[in-house]
C-alpha cells in the first residue's frame, strides 16, 4: 500500500513559503551550480517549472541572472556579477542550497495523516517480519499487540536473547510507505530532514506532477546505541554551513526508533527519560532554534527500549507507566535452541550428525553451566569456522570441534 504523492505546487504561493526564501535559494544554487537551464534549476529545487518561471522573472528583473540561450525549450541562465555578490552574502548567512523545503504546518499535517498508529497490522505481517527468528507464538502475539498500539515498547531480558534482532525487524511489519520531506522551514530557518543513511526511498518512477520536495520511503528505522547523547535529540546547528539538521526522533517520525542497550548510553537514563516524558505523554516534541525560538513537532514514533538491565532500576513508576508495552524476552527452550542451531548451519552450508544439536544443548547446560542464549549457536559455529581457518582445513561440525569452540568462548567453570 502506497501513500498518494502530493501534487506539485503550481505557483510560489502554493508552496506556502516566503517568496524571498525561494529566490535566495535559487541565487545560491545558480552561483554554486554554474550555467543551467530553468529545467535544471527546477530539478535542483525539486519544484515544477511554473514557480521557477516566477523566480526567474524576479532574478532577471533584479539583474541577478542573465539569459545565455534556450535549452530543452526553456531559458539557459547564468549568474551575473550582481548575483555573485548577492550569493556571497546569502552563503555567509546560510549555505543550504538543496531542494526547497516544506512548511512546518505541511510537515505536521503529513506526519499525522500517515501516523504509525493508523497502520493496519495482521498476523501475516508479523510472520513475514520475524520469519528468520525463532519466536514463540505467545511472544509474537504480544509483539503484535504492542505494534498495533503504535506507542512505546520495553524489550527486556538477559543478554544474548535476541532483543535487538526482534527490534530491528519491527519496521518490516509495515507494508506501507510514507512521505519524507527533504527539508522543513521554520521561522525562515531550514532544517534538513531527509537522510540517505536512514531513509530508504521506494525505487519507482516519480509522477510528473508529484511534489518532489517529498520522498516516498519505507517507514524509517533508526537504531541508537551507546553513542546516544543529549545533543543528538536536539536540532544540530552546523556553525560552518549555518543550517540545521533534524534530530533522531524527527528523522524517525512515522517509523521506529530503537534505543539499544538502554542504560548504557552516554547520557544518564534518567536524563533521557526526563527528556521524553512529555513527548511520550502528548505525542508532541519541542525543539529550539539557536535564537531561542521554540516550536512543536509531532512525536509519531514507535519507541523501542531494549535492555538487559532491570527496568525498575532504570526508570521510576511514572515513566514506566508511559511505556504501555513491557515484554520480557527470555532464554530459548531446548527445542528453540536446536532450531536456531539448524538455521545457522544451513546459512553457513555446514552439515552435522543427527545427534549433534542435542549434544550441544547437553554440553552447554550440564558441563558449561550456561543458559540457552539465542546468540550461542552463531557464536559457537563462528569459533568452529575460525579454528578451521587457522588449521587450513574445511570447517566441519563434530563433537570435538564444538567442545573446543565452547572452551574458547566461555569462561572456565573452574575460574568461575
Amino acid at each position: 500500500m502506497e501513500t498518494a504523492s502530493l501534487i506539485a505546487p503550481q505557483s510560489i504561493a502554493d508552496t506556502g513559503l516566503r517568496k524571498g526564501l525561494l529566490e535566495d535559494l535559487a541565487v545560491k544554487i545558480l552561483f554554486l551550480g554554474g550555467e543551467m537551464s530553468l529545467v535544471d534549476l527546477a530539478d535542483r529545487m525539486c519544484l515544477s517549472l511554473a514557480p521557477i518561471e516566477e523566480i526567474f522573472q524576479f532574478l532577471r528583473k533584479e539583474q541577478l541572472c542573465e539569459v545565455k540561450g534556450i535549452t530543452r525549450g526553456t531559458h539557459r541562465i547564468s549568474i551575473t556579477a550582481n548575483g555573485k555578490s548577492r550569493a556571497a552574502e546569502l552563503l555567509a548567512l546560510n549555505q543550504y542550497a538543496g531542494p526547497a523545503p516544506v512548511t512546518l504546518m505541511d510537515y505536521t499535517l503529513r506526519v499525522h495523516s500517515q501516523s504509525v498508529q493508523q497502520t493496519e497490522i495482521k498476523a501475516a505481517d508479523l510472520d513475514r517480519a520475524f520469519h528468520e527468528l525463532v519466536l514463540s507464538d505467545e511472544l509474537i502475539a504480544r509483539l503484535g499487540i504492542a505494534i498495533v498500539s503504535g506507542s512505546s515498547i520495553f524489550l527486556y531480558g538477559p543478554s544474548g536473547t535476541g532483543k535487538t534482532s526482534i527490534a530491528v525487524n519491527i519496521p518490516a511489519i509495515f507494508s506501507d510507505f510514507v512521505l519524507i520531506p527533504h527539508a522543513v522551514e521554520v521561522d525562515n530557518q531550514i532544517i534538513a530532514l531527509f537522510d540517505p543513511g536512514v531513509h530508504r526511498p521506494l525505487e519507482r518512477r516519480k509522477s510528473e506532477d508529484a511534489d518532489r520536495r517529498w520522498v516516498l520511503c519505507h517507514r524509517p528505522r533508526i537504531v541508537a546505541g551507546g553513542e546516544l547523547s543529549a545533543e543528538m535529540l536536539d536540532l544540530q546547528f552546523n556553525a560552518v554551513s549555518r543550517f540545521y539538521t533534524a534530530p533522531l526522533q524527527m528523522k524517525a517520525n512515522n517509523g521506529v526508533l530503537l534505543l539499544d542497550d538502554f542504560g548504557r548510553q552516554r547520557m544518564r537514563p534518567q536524563e533521557l527519560l526526563n527528556r521524553w516524558m512529555t513527548p511520550l505523554d502528548r505525542r508532541m516534541d519541542y525543539l529550539s532554534l539557536s535564537g531561542g525560538g521554540k516550536f512543536a513537532i509531532p512525536f509519531d514514533v514507535c519507541l523501542v527500549f531494549a535492555t538487559n538491565l532491570d527496568p525498575r532500576q532504570l526508570a521510576d513508576d511514572a515513566f514506566l507507566r508511559r511505556i504501555p508495552n513491557k515484554i520480557k524476552v527470555g532464554h530459548a527452550t531446548p527445542e528453540q535452541f536446536k532450531e536456531i542451531f539448524a538455521q545457522v548451519c544451513a546459512t553457513r552450508l555446514l552439515s552435522y550428525d543427527v545427534g549433534l544439536p542435542d549434544y550441544v544443548v547437553q554440553l552447554l547446560t550440564r558441563e558449561m553451566k550456561q543458559p540457552l542464549c539465542q546468540c550461542y549457536p552463531r557464536d559457537i559455529i563462528d569459533q568452529v569456522i575460525w579454528a578451521a581457518g587457522f588449521q587450513g582445513i574445511e570447517p566441519r561440525l563434530s563433537r570435538s570441534a564444538v567442545h573446543q569452540a565452547c572452551r574458547n568462548y566461555f569462561l572456565s567453570t573452574d575460574e568461575a
